[in-house]
């Protein structure tokens, strides 16, 4: 499902106009990242959480070189489902 999907699914369940329906969406996901982007997790009951995690610095390797590079300490965004969530995803989809 696109944003054009949800804008379109959540304007034929409320009634609402697209246009209003797509600056709700696109303001969401503005503050989505803001607020992690400032390292601020975001948890919305029932659904699941907007996470900041944490990855370690690591050593990898460039197999065309032969070489070693080292990957910084650095910071990635991760959405976890709610239990509920889960549970209700795992029992519709078979």
């Amino acid at each position: 499902m696109t944003k054009a999907d949800l804008v379109n699914e959540i304007s034929k369940k409320t009634g609402i106009e697209k246009i209003l329906v797509k600056e709700v969406i696109e303001a969401f996901m503005d503050s989505v990242k803001e607020a992690l982007m400032e390292k601020n997790n975001v948890y919305l009951r029932g659904f699941g959480s907007f996470i900041v995690k944490k990855r370690a610095k690591k050593t990898a390797r460039n197999i065309s070189k032969n070489t070693t590079i080292i990957i910084p300490e650095h910071y990635i965004p991760a959405f976890k489902p709610s239990k509920a969530f889960l549970t209700e995803v795992k029992d519709k989809v078979k």
